[in-house]
């Protein structure tokens, strides 16, 4: 199953607009179904998840952890997308440090 794993690290007061730019997995190249896990190193981010026209999770606290999400027990987010369809996980940092958020996102086809 083609996946994805990101670490970013968004800076104080900043909002990461989406952590997938400009990666494979930010469109979709046909029908899929698309699972997420995110977490934040420390508490205070803000996560929202979209798939093309549907809004995923919006402004959620991720769980903290010290590691990426754990396949499949932690991919809390579902969604189909469909062909041409936009991933967009956007991450705000209301606090006044740096924090890593790491994303894990898996895509499977539908035939």
């Amino acid at each position: 199953m083609p996946m994805i794993m990101i670490e970013t690290s968004v800076g104080a007061g900043a909002v990461n607009n989406n952590l997938v730019s400009g990666s494979a997995f930010e469109f979709s190249r046909g029908r899929n179904i698309v699972s997420l896990g995110i977490a934040q190193a420390a508490t205070g981010c803000f996560a929202t998840l979209q798939a093309g026209g549907d809004i995923i999770a919006e402004e959620f606290s991720p769980p903290i952890l010290t590691r990426y999400p754990i396949i499949p027990d932690e991919m809390y987010f579902t969604d189909v997308m469909e062909n041409g369809d936009r991933l967009v996980a956007r991450v705000r940092n209301p606090t006044a440090g740096a924090i890593i958020n790491r994303l894990a996102v898996q895509m499977s086809a539908i035939r």
